[in-house]
């Protein structure tokens, strides 16, 4: 039996994430002082104290995730857990799968997510973009709301994130049309988010196409865990080709529910959140209840050390 990992995506940050795990592992700390080399201020102090408006701006959130995900990453691997057979992540935890697998140096990483954040807020002027989460309606009914809420402007499936839940985004105006467009089609709730970029959709693509261009100049290898990407569930492992996903990945909806299906498939017996909060632990109970299968977060020492417990009886 084996296991996987995946890494959270934008939505799972909060003052004072990690708190606990940093109070016990130094390799907490000794992350977050790389990260903060990297992007040239306090990240660790950001994450500790806030303010919640300024970790929760997109060019400081994509960072201090990244860094998250590879301490929590590195703290495990110092407490003997072994290597996952196959990691993913949700949008932004694509890269932190990548480093992780092997294919990004951490710095770089840091240094790329940033510029991502500032990018993505640059791509569209402020409060003309919205997101909205669609509950309880099939993923065509959604997509047909959208194109019947577009009227000439953008609005698109950003996130299907299970069954059941898919994030919509697009221009404020159709945003709100295709909210109601759901509703009037027998969704259960559709509410706007707190989130003003429009991400993965196609009012994404300049930004895109501004990734592309320092994607080219940073290195990247070929992971050594096999790599599932969430914009079309599949492995990929060959850096032209991983960074060719990294720049579509911006203006692509993020297939969640497909990708952990790949994931969790057997003979995987847990999947393990790598990070701050259990947001894809949620989603991902919802996706796929084969029996057997466990679903794990690490986000404090008790909940790692009972992954590292679970994990060792199963390898026995």
């Amino acid at each position: 039996m084996s296991f996987a990992f995946v890494f959270p995506g934008q939505g799972s940050q909060s003052v004072g994430m990690l708190a606990a795990l940093a109070a016990r592992d130094r390799e907490v700390a000794q992350t977050f002082a790389e990260a903060s080399a990297a992007v040239g201020f306090d990240l660790w102090k950001l994450v500790s104290e806030g303010p919640e408006a300024s970790l929760n701006a997109t060019e400081n959130t994509q960072p201090a995730l990244l860094a998250a995900g590879v301490a929590t990453w590195r703290v495990w691997q110092a407490r003997g857990g072994g290597v996952p057979a196959v990691v993913s992540g949700h949008s932004l935890g694509e890269f932190t799968a990548l480093v992780c697998a092997g294919s990004f140096e951490f710095a770089d990483a840091v240094r790329l997510v940033r510029l991502r954040g500032q990018i993505m807020q640059q791509a569209v002027p402020a409060g003309t973009g919205a997101m909205a989460a669609i509950l309880g309606l099939g993923d065509e009914d959604i997509e047909a709301a959208c194109r019947e809420a577009a009227q000439g402007e953008v609005v698109e499936p950003a996130n299907f994130n299970s069954p059941g839940q898919v994030v919509i985004a697009g221009q404020s105006a159709a945003v709100q049309r295709a909210i109601e467009a759901a509703k009037a089609r027998g969704a259960k709730r559709a509410v706007l988010l707190p989130v003003s970029v429009p991400s993965h959709t196609s009012l994404m693509r300049g930004a895109g196409e501004r990734l592309r261009d320092q994607l080219a100049s940073t290195g990247l290898r070929i992971p050594a865990i096999r790599y599932v990407s969430a914009v079309d569930a599949r492995q990929h492992s060959q850096p032209e080709e991983l960074r060719a996903l990294l720049v579509r990945q911006l203006s692509s909806p993020v297939r969640w529910s497909q990708t952990l299906q790949a994931v969790a498939a057997p003979p995987i017996a847990q999947v393990i959140e790598c990070g701050p909060g259990k947001v894809l632990t949620g989603l991902n109970r919802r996706i796929e209840k084969r029996a057997g299968l466990e679903y794990l977060a690490l986000e404090d020492p008790a909940s790692l050390d009972a992954a590292l417990g679970a994990c060792s009886a199963t390898a026995r």
